[in-house]
C-alpha cells in the first residue's frame, strides 16, 4: 500500500495527525489546572476515542438500515465491520477514562452516571456480537443483527447525553459541571484536540476498511470450501 497515492491521501493525513497528536500531546504545553494537572493530556486520547466510537456506531447503524431496505449481504458485512471497530474504540475509551478518573476522582470507577450509561451501551453491543455468533443461518443472522443494531444505537443518546445531564455527575459537561471547553480547553489545546479527533476517527475508518476486506476474504474462502465439500 502506497500512502502517498492520491486515493490514499486520507490515510497519509491520519498518520500525520496522529503523529502530531502523540508528540504534542505528550510534550506540548498544557494549562495548569487544579486536580487535573498533567492528566489533562488525556483529553487528546480519551475524548477523541469516544467521538470515534460514536462515528463508527453511526456508520454501522446506517449500513444496518441499508441492509434492512436492500437485503444486500454486503451492507450487513459493512455494518458489522464498522461495529466491531466501534466496540474496540469503546473499550479504549473506557480504559483511558478509568485511568483518568483514578487520578482526578480518586478511583477508576465511581458509579458516575456517564460511566454507568457507557457500560450499558457497551454491554448492548457485546450482546450484539454474541447474538450474531449464535445464529447459523446467514440471512436470519443478518436480519436479526440489523434490527438489534437499530435498537442498540437508539440507546446511546438517552444513556450518554440525556440522563447524565439530569442527575449529579462528576463528568465534565454533565450534572451541572462545566464542560472542558468552558474553562480548560484553551487555544493551545484546541490546536491539538481537533486534529486528534480527526486523526483517531480516520484511524477507525482505516481499521474498518481492513476489517471489511478481511471479512470478505473469509466469506470467499468459506464459499469455496463449501462448494468443494458440496
Amino acid at each position: 500500500m502506497n500512502l502517498f497515492s492520491p486515493k490514499n491521501w486520507w490515510k497519509t493525513l491520519c498518520v500525520v495527525l496522529l503523529a502530531y497528536t502523540l508528540f504534542d500531546g505528550m510534550m506540548g504545553r498544557v494549562p495548569a489546572r487544579f486536580i487535573l494537572n498533567e492528566s489533562i493530556r488525556n483529553l487528546y486520547f480519551h475524548v477523541p476515542m469516544w467521538f470515534g466510537m460514536l462515528g463508527l456506531f453511526t456508520g454501522s447503524f446506517v449500513y444496518a438500515i441499508k441492509y434492512l431496505r436492500s437485503g444486500n449481504p454486503d451492507d450487513d458485512l459493512k455494518s458489522v465491520s464498522w461495529l466491531k471497530v466501534g466496540v474496540l474504540f469503546s473499550i479504549l475509551g473506557m480504559v483511558t477514562g478509568m485511568i483518568w478518573a483514578n487520578y482526578t476522582w480518586g478511583e477508576p470507577w465511581s458509579n458516575d452516571p456517564k460511566q454507568l450509561g457507557t457500560a450499558v451501551c457497551m454491554l448492548a453491543y457485546f450482546a450484539y456480537l454474541v447474538l450474531r455468533g449464535g445464529i447459523a443461518d446467514e440471512e436470519k443472522r443478518a436480519k436479526i443483527s440489523a434490527v438489534y443494531n437499530v435498537f442498540a444505537y437508539a440507546m446511546i443518546f438517552p444513556l450518554l447525553f440525556v440522563i447524565p445531564r439530569m442527575v449529579d455527575s462528576l463528568h465534565p459537561g454533565n450534572g451541572g459541571n462545566p464542560a472542558f471547553s468552558n474553562y480548560d480547553l484553551d487555544s493551545r489545546m484546541r490546536m491539538v484536540f481537533y486534529p486528534a479527533v480527526i486523526g483517531w476517527f480516520l484511524l477507525g475508518l482505516w481499521m474498518t476498511q481492513l476489517r471489511y476486506r478481511i471479512s470478505r476474504l473469509q466469506n470467499r474462502i468459506e464459499e469455496k470450501q463449501n462448494f468443494r465439500n458440496g
